[in-house]
């Protein structure tokens, strides 16, 4: 049996509610999964609640798999959607934290503290480069970072990746191209100001 038979194989006998067949898609799947995921959180702990809740989408909506895609592709989506969401949710309550922290809760009005956080001009020569590759990352366009996470970090290959996202290859190439290209300025602009 083919990896593609296998993966339908185990969708089949997830539908029926078999969770010995969940376990073993897990096994199969879970690098992948969580390497995609870790791609977008760069955080081990957030990357493996992302994949603990794409296996149990994958249970609970086995039914919809359309066997159109490969299960990896569309476990992969799954990933994708589940990761941007992880984040933008991540960040609102962010956001949240800092507006309730600057605001007084006595007198509602706005404090000013010392701000806690590293400012990019303090100490950038000690930071790692890796950090400014991230950041840039993270400030692509969704698309852009999702092409250049399945390509680049993922090593998928162009038509795996581009099933993933439903694309074809042609559209995916031009994605991954733009997204490099804004790579590069993005550091090349860091760089200039070190």
């Amino acid at each position: 049996m083919g990896e593609m038979s296998e993966h339908h194989f185990l969708i089949t006998e997830i539908i029926k509610g078999n969770t010995k067949a969940l376990e073993q898609l897990f096994s199969l799947l879970k690098n992948t999964v969580f390497n995609v995921a870790l791609g977008y959180t760069r955080n081990r702990e957030d990357a493996e609640e992302i994949t603990q809740d794409v296996f149990v989408e994958i249970y609970e909506s086995a039914a919809t798999f359309k066997g159109e895609s490969s299960v990896k592709t569309w476990a992969c989506r799954i990933t994708i959607n589940k990761s941007l969401d992880f984040i933008r949710y991540k960040n609102r309550k962010k956001r949240f934290a800092l507006l309730t922290s600057l605001v007084s809760k006595e007198t509602g009005e706005v404090k000013f503290h010392q701000p806690d956080f590293n400012h990019p001009g303090v100490s950038l020569e000690n930071k790692e480069k890796a950090q400014y590759l991230f950041a840039a990352i993270d400030r692509l366009p969704d698309n852009q970072r999702t092409a250049f996470i399945l390509l680049k970090l993922e090593g998928m290959s162009q038509r795996e990746a581009a099933e993933t996202m439903q694309l074809n290859e042609k559209a995916l190439e031009s994605l991954y191209q733009r997204a490099k290209q804004n790579l590069r300025k993005a550091l090349s602009d860091i760089y200039d100001e070190l």
